[in-house]
């Protein structure tokens, strides 16, 4: 790709920064980027864009017009607090959005969708539906729009849904009742007795037609938004992606299935005990499929890899060869000769493009992290971060170079140093190579001696990369004298799918190893100071953080002074009350009524006679993934030994910490106990 081009132009953003590094409070000055929509000429994108008030302890996100051409950015909305999903029409005349607003004495008890001009003026309400909008998408008349929506479906009508909604929303009850085995994603139950559906809104009439009336069928319910489905391009039909079982179930195969929009007939596209679909794009002709395909029958943990399928032919597997997991969504060139999907590789996260003729497999815009992006015809717009830089987002226009077209962030970091990002390898298990970021303080001097702390990745099939986040900021972490270590230890995704499947059957003994020989690798440096030695995680790395303190000696005989131990799962048992818990035997490679010995071989609490590491122990009460009986378990168990622990709790966060003030005192925490057990100064 052609070397980028800084914009020129910057959008309104507070006063220049005075401080020397970057600190969490500066992290919530932020705006943080949504994913852009590219308007169907190529000329303007729109995205939202949330900006947070810490002494409010709130965001509001507001929409954003760009250039592509890279002149001023321009404010689109100014009244809502959560304006996000912006789309443009098909003839670039409206933006929908989905909010919750109030609009003529009305407030929505539920997201709405919403329409307003690219150049202005007032938002209008166009979904008058109870139960509300969850994604959507535009069909190409430009006058119906397909959205989906959690409805009960044996509802005969709109107003018998709005009657519903409203019954629900004024019970006295609180209790949750249910017979479903998939009823909880994440940090929110199922909508009780409902399901998702596809929907169809007229907005000359305001007509809303559930088009999954009367079907059994719906939309996977943990919500990939408007990726699960597709609108044909000439407007008849949408391909969508459905979970054939007679009961939904976390991890179930999904199948890929077609509506007629006229007969509401329902015909297979994809549908096959061996496979996993997703992400169904059709062709700019109609007459074919492109979607993601993981062959399953082979192991849980296959890549998604892209299919083509065409009515009337075999299913065709495109590059089968590589081993990357693709991202969704998909998007076909103009031509229909080549599609588009973003996937990692090594730590990395670029924009690729595949041509269907050569099966040529190209680059065309390289992370740093590529978070989100859009095309319309030869134009391409992408957010994108590096671990130097929050998410900024680049046009370009076909060969011309790519040009950033925003300066968001620009001010706030004016001044602002960070550190040195390098990229390392160590051979871990197996005596495989093994990838680590390292973070150094600003002004790093290679003469003193640094404190070195682990940043233990999730997942485990995630990795750490060359990206900028907000809720474990290296940077921040690393001002305070530390170099800060990420190693993508076996398991992690963006290295083929042999290392990715290695640790299933066997969860924390290679991972280690991996740890361990980055440790190795730092304590050979003359700048680290082996007496200063941290390690730290979150969700898997949480888990890790755990499995080491029953595995490692504790300091002195040990290395690690202390840990840190975020939403980790400390009791494999127990953690079967987790969202995830039909995937989980799979990545254990047994249930623990047929066989316990295994299962409690990869549990940490199965070593908790050997756990006397200091810990700090953080967990969110409404974490559904990793439920917060795993970390109050670990702290009660570090206490009843006698070892030095210290527990944050919250009663309103998830599996993350998103709440500002919530955040900062996060921070904090991390930040006093590596202090306290450093005997330096905090971060």
């Amino acid at each position: 790709m052609p070397s980028p081009k800084p914009a020129s132009k910057s959008s309104p953003k507070p006063a220049p920064n005075k401080t020397r590094s970057l600190t969490p409070e500066l992290i919530w000055q932020l705006d943080r980027v949504g994913a852009p929509s590219l308007s169907p000429d190529g000329r303007r994108a729109v995205c939202s864009v949330m900006r947070y008030d810490t002494e409010r302890n709130e965001g509001r996100a507001a929409l954003w017009v760009l250039d592509t051409a890279g002149g001023a950015p321009r404010q689109l909305t100014h009244c809502g607090t959560r304006d996000g999903q912006p789309a443009w029409s098909p003839r670039g005349d409206r933006i929908a959005f989905v909010a919750r607003r109030e609009q003529q004495g009305e407030k929505d008890s539920s997201a709405q969708l919403y329409m307003i001009a690219p150049d202005g003026g007032e938002a209008v309400r166009v979904s008058p539906f109870g139960p509300g909008v969850e994604s959507f998408k535009w069909l190409p008349d430009g006058q119906r729009i397909i959205f989906a929506a959690w409805v009960w479906p044996d509802a005969k009508s709109v107003a018998e849904q709005d009657k519903r909604h409203k019954a629900w929303r004024e019970r006295k009850e609180t209790g949750y009742l249910t017979s479903s085995a998939f009823y909880r994603h994440w940090d929110a139950n199922v909508p009780m007795d409902r399901a998702l559906h596809l929907m169809l809104l007229d907005l000359q009439t305001l007509r809303i037609t559930d088009l999954f009336a009367g079907s059994g069928l719906e939309l996977p319910r943990d919500g990939e938004g408007n990726g699960a489905y597709d609108v044909r391009p000439d407007g008849r039909a949408v391909a969508f992606v459905h979970d054939p079982a007679k009961e939904p179930r976390a991890g179930n195969r999904l199948a890929l299935s077609e509506i007629n929009l006229r007969t509401r007939r329902v015909a297979p596209l994809a549908d096959d005990k061996g496979w996993d679909f997703g992400a169904p794009r059709y062709s700019p002709d109609g007459q074919r499929v492109a979607a993601l395909g993981a062959h399953i029958a082979k192991t849980h943990t296959a890549p998604a890899q892209l299919v083509l399928l065409e009515a009337g032919k075999k299913r065709h597997l495109v590059g089968a060869d590589w081993d990357r997991h693709i991202d969704g969504p998909l998007r076909w060139s103009a031509d229909g000769h080549a599609i588009f999907f973003s996937a990692e590789d090594r730590g990395r996260c670029h924009l690729w493009r595949r041509d269907l003729a050569s099966g040529v497999l190209a680059r065309v815009h390289e992370g740093g992290w590529v978070q989100a992006w859009d095309l319309s015809g030869d134009t391409r717009v992408v957010l994108m971060d590096h671990a130097q830089h929050p998410a900024q987002v680049w046009a370009q226009h076909g060969d011309a170079a790519a040009q950033r077209i925003e300066s968001f962030n620009d001010t706030t970091l004016a001044g602002v140093p960070m550190g040195d990002v390098r990229e390392i390898h160590v051979r871990g298990a197996l005596g495989e190579d093994v990838q680590v970021w390292l973070t150094f303080p600003p002004g790093f001097d290679a003469k003193r001696k640094h404190a070195v702390t682990h940043v233990i990745h999730g997942g485990p099939h995630a990795a750490a990369g060359d990206t900028f986040g907000f809720r474990w900021n290296t940077h921040v972490f690393a001002a305070a004298g530390h170099v800060i270590a990420q190693a993508n230890f076996h398991g992690s995704s963006g290295f083929g799918h042999a290392f990715r499947h290695s640790l299933i059957g066997r969860q924390g003994e290679l991972e280690l190893q991996d740890i361990e020989a980055t440790t190795d690798w730092l304590l050979e440096q003359p700048w680290a100071d082996k007496n200063r030695v941290f390690a730290t995680g979150g969700s898997y790395g949480g888990f890790l953080v755990a499995w080491m303190n029953g595995h490692v000696p504790a300091w002195p005989q040990g290395r690690y002074r202390a840990y840190v131990c975020h939403a980790g799962v400390f009791d494999r048992i127990s953690t079967f009350s987790a969202d995830s818990y039909p995937v989980r035997p799979k990545d254990l490679a047994a249930n623990y009524w047929e066989d316990m010995p295994r299962v409690l071989a990869q549990s940490p609490h199965a070593s908790a006679g050997r756990m006397n590491t200091p810990t700090l122990v953080i967990h969110g009460a409404q974490d559904f993934r990793v439920p917060d009986c795993n970390g109050l378990a670990y702290y009660n168990t570090l206490k009843a030994r006698g070892v030095d622990a210290r527990l944050l709790w919250f009663p309103d966060e998830n599996h993350w910490v998103l709440k500002p003030r919530n955040s900062l005192l996060w921070y904090r925490e991390f930040a006093g106990w590596l202090q306290r057990h450093s005997g330096r100064r905090a971060l």
